[in-house]
């Protein structure tokens, strides 16, 4: 089973958007209250977070997400990597890096982006990332159970113990900062332990930057896209809920547009179709509710979906 949950359904500016007075950034319905788009997904066991936009921290707070096993990155737009630092908290709580699967031009944005969290000599308590590089080609998201503890020292910052593994002779107390395992917290891990998940991408383009989306099972999450090349259509078949990003009505640059979305919701055939990604710029969520058809709904902040 997988188990979405929407933790922000805006647009890059979030609504309401600052100094706006439209109908829609003055709705009193809670539904019209969006902060940037991100999903949190719940699938064969571990808890896998798409994008770390702005509303990073707020959005983990009040989804009470404790745990995370990895972040998907679609993109390396602001508002959806601007959140990264704050995985700082995961860092101190959980005492290892936070793994993060995502295209080697997000990595390398990352890295102009955040230098300070791959430098060589690093401002104590910086985010702890354990990169890894993908593409259109499914992959493999496996549970963090970490092979290395982030042991906290005051004045200098991480240094990372070797955790012991069971079926080794790897002893952590020998790694080159010396902290003894018992007091740094390291355990034993057996090696075959730790679960995993198969996780399809699907291919678009946002305006001219390639991105990706992802399918969990049932469920497939698209955002900042305005095409998706023919041949990534089949990873779309048989879904219980297809979730497409829709900025507006008419054509735009780099977003699909409402007539765009229903019509390419329709081809892809799910059993329910979910908007996000959305901008002041549409109805408010009663009147958007209103006007499509009853397979297709607006998605909201701390809607739950299930397949």
């Amino acid at each position: 089973m997988v188990r979405l949950t929407f933790l922000g359904t805006g647009t890059s500016q979030g609504v309401p958007m600052i100094g706006c007075s439209c109908p829609v950034c003055r709705s009193c319905d809670p539904h019209d209250k969006r902060l940037r788009s991100s999903a949190f997904v719940e699938y064969g066991g571990l808890d896998i977070l798409v994008d770390a936009g702005p509303d990073f921290r707020q959005q983990m707070l009040r989804a009470n997400i404790r745990h995370i096993d990895a972040i998907l990155l679609t993109h390396n737009h602001k508002d959806h990597t601007g959140g990264l630092d704050d995985v700082r908290a995961f860092n101190y709580i959980e005492r290892a890096p936070i793994r993060i699967y995502c295209e080697k031009y997000v990595e390398e944005s990352l890295r102009q982006e955040y230098s300070y969290a791959f430098a060589e000599k690093r401002y104590p308590g910086v985010p702890e990332w354990q990169i890894t590089n993908i593409d259109e080609n499914p992959f493999t998201v496996t549970e963090n159970i970490p092979k290395v503890r982030l042991v906290w020292v005051d004045g200098k910052g991480y240094e990372k113990v070797k955790v012991m593994n069971a079926d080794t002779d790897e002893n952590p107390g020998s790694s080159e900062n010396n902290v003894n395992p018992e007091k740094s917290g390291c355990r034993k891990i057996p090696a075959s332990q730790g679960r995993t998940v198969e996780i399809i991408p699907v291919r678009g383009k946002h305006y001219m930057l390639p991105v990706l989306g992802y399918r969990f099972g049932g469920i497939a999450y698209l955002t900042d896209m305005n095409f998706i090349p023919e041949e990534e259509f089949s990873k779309l078949e048989g879904l219980e809920h297809f979730v497409i990003n829709c900025v507006r009505r008419g054509r735009h640059i780099s977003h699909f547009s409402l007539e765009q979305a229903v019509e390419v919701a329709k081809r892809v055939g799910a059993r329910h179709t979910w908007l996000t990604h959305l901008s002041h710029q549409l109805p408010t969520y009663a009147d958007l509710c209103a006007e499509l058809p009853p397979d297709i709904r607006p998605a909201y902040d701390g809607l739950v979906i299930e397949a």
